[in-house]
């Protein structure tokens, strides 16, 4: 199920893993020059992951009339912070109060427990990247607003440590913080029940809340935070069909 590195979980058949092995060894040895590789991007996506997108373009354009800022709780490799800058700057360039904060230890699970389940063989340290990579995400963040609007404003921050402690501590210093759009990725139990019981008061009516492994039997941990700390009967859990593990709920 896992892959060799990172703990990467695939679910693909042998077939495919070898399709996308050669789809990786394409990317890795491309021939399109340095000065064209970003306008060129497109010709490595599949359709999952461009799916992904299309999900956050749709998610995106339900917090547009709304205020506040997004939260994205499990960062790793930052492709959903770096996608929801892009947003940013296509859609609302010059709104400042529109501030993107990530939450990760950047050193794997901290906390796993019994409501994680046996399926996902999580441990502590599962799921890592590689050394000091939070300094390599700041620059790709970075280059994302040098290239758009208000770049003199940082109007992202990467918050390095285990969640439990560092959600709180965050809106402890920012009391001001309203929660537009809170993207829950940490798949394990414990940080997914602190930041939900964190955020509740800085959320209101039109906050929409994106969960990764919801119903999810690989990660249960991520459902059950969530049933304990809202009504979840009184949740209209959602989709779209162009994905099928990501769902999202607007709060009413």
């Amino acid at each position: 199920m896992k892959t060799e590195k990172h703990d990467a979980i695939v679910l693909s058949s042998e077939d495919e893993k070898d399709h996308f092995k050669l789809f990786t060894a394409l990317l890795k040895n491309t021939p399109i020059p340095d000065d064209e590789i970003l306008a060129n991007v497109g010709a490595y996506l599949t359709s999952k992951n461009l799916s992904r997108i299309l999900f956050f373009y749709e998610i995106y354009q339900k917090i547009l009339p709304t205020h506040g800022m997004v939260m994205e709780f499990g960062v790793r490799w930052g492709q959903t912070l770096s996608l929801v800058a892009a947003l940013r700057s296509i859609f609302e360039p010059f709104n400042r109060h529109r501030r993107i904060v990530g939450f990760d230890t950047f050193a794997g699970f901290v906390g796993t427990s019994d409501k994680d389940g046996a399926r996902g063989q999580v441990a502590d340290g599962s799921f890592s990247v590689s050394a000091d990579y939070e300094a390599h995400l700041t620059e790709i963040l970075a280059s994302q607003e040098a290239l758009n609007p208000m770049s003199h404003l940082r109007r992202f921050e990467l918050v390095k440590g285990d969640a439990v402690e560092t959600v709180p501590a965050y809106l402890s210093r920012h009391p001001e913080t309203l929660v537009s759009l809170a993207i829950f990725d940490f798949d394990i139990y414990r940080p997914t029940r602190a930041a939900l019981e964190a955020i509740k008061p800085h959320v209101f009516k039109g906050t929409v809340l994106v969960f990764d492994e919801l119903a999810d039997d690989i990660f249960p941990g991520e459902t059950i935070a969530l049933r304990e700390v809202f009504d979840i009967a009184n949740l209209r859990i959602q989709r779209f069909p162009m994905t099928s593990r990501i769902s999202y709920v607007v709060l009413e």
